[in-house]
């Protein structure tokens, strides 16, 4: 059974335990791993129940810095199970839950931690959205992406209308959804809707060292507020984000992560930053 990189796995809190695993490594980097390989890891509720859960023993570990999401096998998720799919069908009055499951991606905006998604396979619909609404995104060379609503008689699904534009512009945001149409992972880089794009053997070990490099370095606090302070401006004029910012700053000068981040500099050494507490 495939396991996520890491140095230990946290334990199970569901009755599918094996969908969705995580491990957490020496730095503090917390790997989250759809594990549904013989399905290419295709979105369930069950899966999405226990994809959440996994999220929250995330965030009230304070072990963990930074959280990974990827695929096991070669995929990393291709949209919705077609079991799920045929459920749906036959009780349309009964709506998408069965596919979906209760969680919101959109809570990932308001999650105080880094998360990245290592997309080392192909991601359609929701997997697509669940890329969208990561902080970052590496993908491995030669995969492929599509929103694929529109090809399905379905509608820009899980809050993608308001990611997507955000992320590469109306323009582009609505020629992926309106054709539905299959992009490879470099014109996503070529959009700006990835960050990079590495080879496939090499896109952990790339996405890790990143992440390690983000968790040995750098300010949980600051993180939990740079986010609120990226998407919170999303909804506001420059004006009143910059006088939010000059506020925030005020206050993060009276913090002891500051005078360590200023200390560990002139020690040459790294930094010892507080866990974020909620």
């Amino acid at each position: 059974m495939p396991v996520a990189p890491g140095s230990g796995t946290v334990g199970s809190m569901s009755s599918n335990p094996d969908l969705v695993l995580a491990s957490i490594n020496e730095n503090g980097v917390g790997v989250i791993t759809l594990n549904n390989p013989d399905r290419m890891n295709a979105w369930s509720a069950a899966m999405s129940k226990r994809f959440f859960e996994r999220l929250a023993e995330f965030r009230s570990n304070p072990s963990v810095k930074v959280v990974v999401i990827t695929g096991a096998g070669k995929g990393f998720c291709p949209g919705a199970d077609m079991d799920a799919l045929n459920q749906i069908r036959a009780n349309p009055a009964g709506g998408a839950g069965p596919a979906t499951g209760a969680g919101r991606f959109s809570d990932l905006l308001s999650y105080p931690k880094p998360v990245i998604a290592a997309m080392n396979g192909a991601a359609a619909g929701v997997g697509f959205v669940l890329a969208v609404f990561c902080d970052l995104r590496f993908a491995a060379s030669g995969i492929k992406l599509t929103t694929s609503f529109s090809r399905r008689g379905l509608i820009a699904e899980y809050g993608s209308s308001w990611a997507l534009p955000r992320l590469i512009g109306s323009a582009r945001a609505l020629d992926l959804l309106l054709s539905g149409r299959v992009i490879t992972a470099d014109e996503a880089e070529r959009m700006g809707l990835v960050n990079a794009v590495h080879p496939a053997d090499e896109l952990m070990d790339k996405v890790m060292a990143y992440a390690d490099d983000m968790a040995v370095n750098c300010c949980p606090a600051s993180w939990a507020t740079m986010k609120r302070q990226v998407y919170g401006d999303w909804l506001r004029d420059a004006d009143a984000s910059t006088t939010d910012a000059i506020h925030l700053m005020n206050e993060s000068v009276k913090q002891a992560d500051f005078q360590e981040g200023v200390q560990s500099f002139l020690d040459k050494r790294p930094p010892v930053f507080a866990p974020y507490a909620d």
